[in-house]
């Protein structure tokens, strides 16, 4: 099975030899590792680079281990360096590996860090690591790489990837994609039970052992409950403060609001979910403490909830989410505040739009509508958009089969099929 992940691969083609480190994060395993060690390496091969020029080292590998330790580590790179004339390119896999807890906890600079940007003053050198923690990567490429570290951010499988691997039509894809999601490996199993399986081992195993291990948490019946709660509850405004109360009044429990907002981050941290904030549309400014929270994964989302809550219209909002950022937008959840005077007083609501996604200076408005079966329906669905004055495009994204059109108002209706499969379905 070989999915060519073209997107990422020219991201990494576009910062070579840009003399910063090229740090790739993401979601345990969402095929990190494959990217660099197996998609661009073989890109580096086909380009005429031989290979002993290519240093891979995976620290997360127990054959490894010794390579943990910075000075081990640097002390083996520079074995491999053997010429000033000659062009390398190091490729460090799960770099958190050469972390100790101690150095994890304090505000002293790593020393891995230090090895990696000892390495940048070699102009014949070139850098790249990938590592699955944000707060260990994702922040200090803007602080201890002191501004030479490049972020690529690599998400699980986008649909159309997934479709180059799937045996069948995108019809039976996105229903499989919906319940199971995107991590790789999910699709080389050939049944259900396999999938389940895999997915509920992974999140125990791996996502939550990580994020009880680094941060030496001791309740994690409170933090597993938590999980559950924000799983449940995908595309659903909530906050800390909700939260809290949910937890007193449910589940009888005394967890504090610092708790929950210290544990929240953790999952982001690991990039297991995703904050979107609410965006005042017509104020242009972000309001209130209420937040929607998406899974990087609807398959770890499922299998977290042991498969018993598979609701097609919460996860195709997800999945539109996830859509939007690997197509590398920032997405809030849009507010748009309509007054009417026809009674006594003014009235005031306010309306939601599901998504303002933003990518430079383009920005669309986007509506996730499971089905538009009434005229009423439909009316509910649009009222947001129609509502905001401004002349950025307004979508609404639907589960019908329907080719893609515009109503009177210059809405653009298209079938969630069009919108995952086409790159550049938001220009149509």
């Amino acid at each position: 099975m070989h999915i060519k992940r073209e997107r990422y691969l020219g991201e990494i083609v576009d910062r070579m030899h840009n003399g910063m480190i090229k740090v790739v994060t993401g979601i345990r395993r969402c095929g990190k590792t494959y990217l660099l060690f197996d998609i661009f390496a073989a890109y580096l091969r086909e380009t005429g680079v031989e290979e002993e020029q290519i240093i891979e080292v995976a620290l997360d590998d127990e054959k490894n281990a010794a390579l943990r330790n910075p000075a081990a580590l640097s002390e083996y790179l520079d074995s491999k360096i053997k010429s000033a004339r000659r062009q390398y390119y190091v490729l460090v896999d799960e770099v958190q590996y050469a972390i100790s807890d101690k150095e994890f906890s304090s505000k002293t600079p790593p020393r891995v860090y230090g090895v990696l940007n000892g390495l940048l003053r070699r102009k014949n050198v070139d850098v790249y690591v990938t590592g699955s923690n944000s707060r260990l990567l994702s922040t200090d490429v803007l602080t201890e790489f002191r501004g030479r570290g490049d972020e690529i951010n690599v998400h699980p499988l986008s649909f159309a990837e997934f479709m180059e691997a799937f045996n069948g039509d995108m019809y039976r894809g996105l229903a499989e994609y919906m319940v199971f999601g995107g991590l790789p490996l999910t699709l080389g199993m050939k049944t259900d039970a396999q999938k389940s399986r895999y997915l509920e081992r992974l999140f125990s195993e791996t996502y939550l052992k990580d994020i009880v291990g680094r941060n030496k948490i001791r309740k994690t019946q409170e933090l597993e409950d938590l999980i559950d709660v924000l799983a449940s509850n995908i595309g659903c405004l909530t906050s800390p403060s909700k939260l809290e109360s949910t937890f007193r009044s449910k589940l009888r429990s005394t967890i504090s609001y610092n708790t929950i907002t210290a544990y929240i981050g953790y999952l982001e941290e690991v990039f297991l979910v995703e904050e979107a904030k609410r965006y005042d549309v017509k104020g242009r400014k972000h309001i209130g403490a209420q937040s929607k929270y998406y899974f990087e994964d609807v398959g770890l989302r499922n299998a977290r909830l042991g498969f018993r809550q598979i609701e097609p219209a919460h996860i195709m909002e997800n999945v539109i989410y996830n859509e939007l950022r690997i197509r590398g937008f920032s997405v809030d959840v849009g507010v748009v505040e309509v007054r009417s005077s026809s009674g006594v007083a003014p009235d005031r609501r306010q309306l939601e739009t599901d998504f303002v996604a933003n990518l430079g200076s383009s920005r669309f408005y986007i509506q996730s509508a499971y089905s538009m079966p009434t005229p009423e329906k439909e009316t509910q669905e649009k009222a947001s958009l129609r509502n905001i004055g401004d002349s950025f495009k307004k979508i609404i994204v639907v589960h019908d089969i329907v080719k893609p059109y515009r109503d009177e108002s210059g809405i653009l209706i298209i079938s969630i099929y069009d919108f995952l499969m086409n790159p550049d379905s938001l220009l149509l």
